[in-house]
């Protein structure tokens, strides 16, 4: 896809530094593909706040099955 966008001159040669690209075009892939994994994780991370995940055993319990 083809974009036209307005951005600082100093932000993508900061992000081409950080991200070690040598263009523009990889430097803003490697950008929304660190972005769009942060805000999985973040909203995985809100997911289970709001209904936390529930053990049926105790360590105890696992570790006598894993025994068996």
């Amino acid at each position: 896809m083809k974009v036209t966008a307005l951005l600082p001159d100093e932000m993508i040669k900061e992000a081409m530094e950080l991200s070690e690209t040598s263009t523009v075009t990889d430097a803003l892939k490697t950008a929304l593909v660190h972005y769009i994994s942060i805000e999985k994780i973040k909203r995985a991370a809100a997911s289970i706040a709001a209904e936390p995940l529930e053990f049926y055993f105790t360590a105890d319990e696992l570790r006598s099955k894993n025994q068996s």
